[in-house]
């Protein structure tokens, strides 16, 4: 049994990996793997004129996700919609970055102004 679950992949842990063309990230991977179910493709192919074989441009991804996205990933924030109105959209006025200023609001809001200690450092042999 022990031979046998030692042989049992980690969850959520891929199998099958991709080099070259294939790979997630590749620039041309839309040039090679096919966008459209097969159903479509070969509809759109059949309606598309002989004369019109001119190579696609590739619709280029953004490189970065946008701040509201993340903020909705990570910590399950909309900024899409006010949480107060439910109509508006949020965003950012202001980013504050100075300690005396960030303690005098987190103080006039009641909350403690000291961050938590740091927690030590584990070592090496110790999980």
């Amino acid at each position: 049994m022990q031979r046998l679950a030692a042989s049992v992949p980690r969850p959520r842990l891929h199998l099958i990996r991709f080099h070259g063309v294939l790979a997630p990230n590749a620039k041309f991977r839309p040039l090679v793997v096919p966008q459209q179910p097969p159903a479509q493709a070969q509809a759109a192919s059949e309606a598309a004129a002989p004369a019109e074989c001119e190579v696609e441009t590739v619709q280029a991804r953004p490189n970065r996700i946008s701040w509201a996205r993340l903020l909705k990933r990570v910590f399950d924030i909309d900024m899409h919609t006010c949480p107060n109105c439910g109509s508006g959209e949020l965003k950012i006025i202001a980013a504050i970055l100075e300690r005396p200023v960030i303690e005098k609001i987190l103080t006039h809001l009641g909350l403690d102004p000291q961050p938590p200690p740091r927690g030590r450092a584990r070592e090496i042999g110790q999980h």
